[in-house]
């Protein structure tokens, strides 16, 4: 298994459904034994950063975009199921974000790990002009919802499954994104019951700040790169008024129970 580890993702059906087994089988039985540390999240919701930023304090492996390790690590993914499960730290993001993110995502064509997902989107689709995001988003929201796809549950059934779950470690995007260094402590200290080093997490958040991963000031936009923008509320730059009904049909219960919206107002 350990050897395993160091072989990096291929994008076939076989190598990805090896991962997620093998994902799913140690996140479910070894979590509380290893131990393994989990970074959950809906795609697109900031889970790869934390990721990053929690291997580097802990001091254990996250071996991103290769199969799991049998030892101490970081094990990023989306799960679904919650039984037996532990050690996990669940990162949340406003949805209307994660659906403009995931758009992106979804269409962009150099998407290296993830071609067979841009080419099954784009002929589910069949947008006439893919750059349109204001016009396809509404269509797009709602393919998320219904076909689910990738993955194969939505954000709103993520939400009712894991906000609030006990034993969990819940921490936000925004969060991180405005207050990253008191946060990034708060979740390590309920991980390990031990502070780190204040030191240590400014260094790491540092570090891993969007401007030292992509050369980029937040909100300066790469549209191909996987760190595409970097800031919070995007959405209000991509939401129509269709898009803003689309979701809040599907997810506007969601929204609010997560509190990035007292009520429907928004709409």
């Amino acid at each position: 298994m350990m050897c395993l580890s160091y072989i990096e993702q291929k994008n076939t059906f076989w190598w990805l459904k090896l991962n997620g087994l093998l994902r799913y089988a140690l996140s479910h039985t070894c979590s509380g034994m290893l131990p393994l540390y989990i970074v959950n999240e809906y795609p697109k919701s900031g889970g790869s950063w934390v990721a990053q930023m929690l291997s580097e304090i802990l001091e254990v492996p996250f071996p991103r975009n290769r199969l799991p390790m049998l030892r101490s690590s970081i094990a990023h993914g989306h799960f679904r199921h919650t039984w037996n499960m532990h050690n996990v730290v669940n990162v949340w993001r406003d949805g209307r974000d994660v659906m403009t993110s995931f758009y992106f995502h979804c269409t962009a064509p150099n998407n290296r790990f993830n071609q067979g997902l841009v080419s099954q989107t784009l002929k589910d689709l069949v947008f006439n002009d893919v750059g349109d995001v204001e016009a396809n988003l509404p269509r797009f929201i709602e393919y998320m919802f219904e076909a689910k796809k990738h993955p194969r549950f939505t954000w709103a059934e993520h939400v009712d499954r894991w906000n609030g779950r006990p034993g969990t470690i819940q921490v936000t995007y925004e969060q991180l994104r405005i207050e990253p260094e008191a946060h990034l402590a708060r979740v390590l200290w309920e991980l390990t019951g031990r502070d780190p080093s204040a030191e240590r997490v400014r260094a790491t958040v540092e570090r891993y700040s969007f401007e030292n991963q992509t050369g980029r000031k937040p909100g300066q936009e790469n549209r191909l790169d996987f760190l595409r923008k970097g800031i919070v509320g995007d959405w209000k730059n991509t939401f129509s008024r269709e898009a803003r009904e689309v979701f809040h049909r599907y997810a506007g219960a969601q929204l609010i129970a997560l509190g990035y919206e007292q009520d429907d107002s928004w709409v």
